[in-house]
């Protein structure tokens, strides 16, 4: 198997391994790695050799930190829509092949995962995460919205933690992760490396043998809470229940989304909430055709400049608050 520079894909035992390898860029993914992966995805589903699929990031910092946004920002500033149009249109194709994969697709998470990364390793039937995973949704926070088919399995996480998660961008630990459906088994970092050979030599029969049982949920204490404010039928009554709530958790998450794209927050939430009734091919639909108006958005090309290109942690929305958001500018971003 020939392999990118950045994608090392090869054939060990009876499995495929797919080694996301930019270390420097905490494996983030840019188009030439999304079409590494999907060559090798698709010369191995026919092959009789290969029993399953895994998937790892190099070096012990990120498996995936997302989609290479930076690139996708400047594409926008310079009018390359069509650069803009094939990065998503692939990844989320992507997406739907590692969902539709017809082997197990084993995703072993040791690091930060976010958005794109969520995506390489959620739609597969296997997804380990060790005590070093973090994964995240962090898109309200620069002005964009969680997809790769985050429409689709958000909102069919447990009760209300996937709108929770999407709209504060809220940081979630490898046990956790398993906790809110992010993953499927916890392995410590110290196990990783003998998983992964086992897997070569066994295929995915040794996930059990390597699990670990799963440390408490620390979100457990405001369980509750969670379910109650954000299983409100809009934004500004997710605000009023938190400000009801008025306990330090409800201040703390208030501040949180305080600090995100407003408008982000409403569009993040309306492609949730429609997305609990579509499939997943008309999630990824939805999203990529989304991705055409944020995209071009002043909240999107602020957002990443602010967190992104200029790190200074200042975006400057417009509107700045959620009582100003123009329900009608937010129906028009899905006409």
């Amino acid at each position: 198997m020939e392999s990118h520079d950045s994608v090392v894909a090869r054939r060990d035992g009876r499995i495929g391994r797919i080694l996301l390898n930019r270390p420097k860029a905490l494996n983030a993914l840019d188009l030439a790695m999304i079409r590494a992966c999907t060559t090798a995805l698709e010369t191995w589903r026919d092959d009789p050799h290969i029993h399953a699929v895994v998937v790892e990031g190099a070096g012990e910092r990120a498996f995936c930190a997302g989609g290479d946004i930076r690139a996708v920002r400047q594409f926008s500033l310079e009018d390359k829509r069509s650069d803009v149009e094939a990065f998503f249109a692939e990844e989320y194709a992507l997406n739907l092949l590692i969902a539709e994969y017809p082997k197990p697709y084993i995703a072993l998470v040791d690091g930060i995962c976010m958005g794109g990364g969520i995506g390489v390793s959620m739609h597969g039937a296997y997804r380990v995460a060790s005590e070093h995973a973090m994964f995240a949704m962090p898109e309200t926070a620069i002005g964009f919205f969680p997809d790769i088919g985050a429409s689709y399995f958000l909102p069919r996480l447990p009760g209300s933690i996937g709108v929770y998660l999407a709209l504060t961008g809220m940081r979630v630990n490898g046990a956790d992760a398993v906790h809110v459906g992010f993953a499927t088994h916890f392995t410590p970092r110290a196990h990783i490396h003998a998983l992964s050979a086992a897997l070569a030599a066994e295929g995915p029969g040794a996930l059990g043998r390597f699990a670990q049982t799963v440390p408490a949920w620390t979100l457990a204490a405001h369980h509750a809470a969670i379910e109650h404010c954000f299983s409100a039928d809009s934004v500004p009554e997710i605000f009023r229940r938190l400000e009801a709530d008025g306990g330090a958790w409800a201040r703390e998450t208030l501040n949180t989304l305080r600090a995100m794209s407003p408008s982000s927050l409403f569009w993040s939430f309306r492609l949730i909430s429609e997305g609990a009734h579509r499939t997943l091919p008309q999630c990824l639909a939805v999203e990529l055709a989304l991705t055409r108006t944020t995209t071009r958005h002043h909240e999107f090309l602020e957002g990443v400049r602010s967190m992104v290109v200029d790190k200074d942690r200042q975006p400057k929305w417009s509107p700045a608050r959620i009582e100003d958001v123009d329900p009608g500018a937010i129906a028009a971003m899905f006409a």
